[in-house]
């Protein structure tokens, strides 16, 4: 009876003891849910007024939020008197060792979030990079997914998208094409500029300003080169670029003038 006694009684004493901070403990679990989620909100409406991509919202949100109540509970089992610093370290050294395990994902998961912040290119633009182009279909945080022009699907990872050169087609709204087309020696060349010109004002979707303008490029081997340079819209970029194509070969046919190509003479042995 004593004993049961005794034990009772270290349990009150205990109690009393560990009240105060127990209460404490308490009162700072609920203040700070009440601060995590009013922070989370602000950086919910920071990012939605900065227009982030809803992926990167999301992802971002649900870090922060559990950052932060990973560093609630760390607060509150330290005010119960529970020594920290070997959890800190053991929760350090397991990032540790995640972080080199997952190194690759790592670097494409840092590569997504640039992206998804700086925006180089978005949904719906067509790129060139790392040896593949096509139209962005979805950009993730670990990988990107192209479609190319031959309807294949390409996907990149974002850690060689973010340190690789970048080419967005639909970056600006406008874009020049240089056509080039080669004639021969003896054809007349202001005949050809002449024509070359034509077909640039011809059509509609050519724009008139910046001005097009032809000029002799170059002196070939076996051909004098001419450089046509118009502006068109970025949608109308591959129907002006076949148009340019067939109907100089059929105007330069009409005016005899030769694009010359390469031949070869056999000769037959004796």
């Amino acid at each position: 009876m004593n004993l049961v006694k005794e034990y009772f009684q270290k349990l009150l004493d205990l109690a009393i003891d560990y009240s105060p901070k127990l209460l404490v403990a308490v009162l700072l679990f609920f203040v700070g849910i009440r601060i995590v989620r009013t922070l989370t909100r602000l950086v919910k409406k920071m990012m939605i007024k900065r227009e982030l991509d809803l992926t990167l919202q999301y992802f971002l949100g649900s870090l922060i939020n559990i950052s932060l109540k990973v560093l609630l509970f760390i607060l509150v089992i330290a005010q119960l008197g529970v020594q920290t610093s070997s959890f800190i370290a053991i929760l350090g050294a397991a990032s540790l060792a995640i972080g080199l395990s997952l190194q690759g994902s790592l670097a494409n998961f840092a590569g997504g979030v640039l992206i998804l912040i700086f925006k180089p290119f978005k949904v719906g633009d067509f790129i060139e990079s790392v040896g593949v182009s096509g139209t962005v279909k979805v950009i993730g945080i670990f990988n990107t997914l192209l479609n190319t022009v031959d309807n294949q699907l390409a996907v990149i990872p974002n850690g060689k998208l973010s340190n690789d050169i970048i080419i967005n087609y639909n970056g600006e709204e406008t874009r020049r094409k240089n056509f080039v087309v080669g004639i021969s020696y003896n054809s007349d060349i202001k005949k050809a500029k002449e024509i070359l010109l034509a077909l640039s004002y011809e059509h509609p979707k050519v724009l008139k300003e910046p001005e097009p303008a032809v000029f002799v490029a170059e002196l070939g081997d076996s051909s004098v080169n001419l450089s046509l340079r118009i502006w068109v819209k970025n949608e109308d970029f591959w129907e002006v670029n076949f148009y340019l194509i067939e109907e100089a070969k059929l105007r330069f046919d009409q005016a005899g003038i030769e694009i010359p190509f390469p031949q070869r003479v056999f000769h037959q042995a004796k």
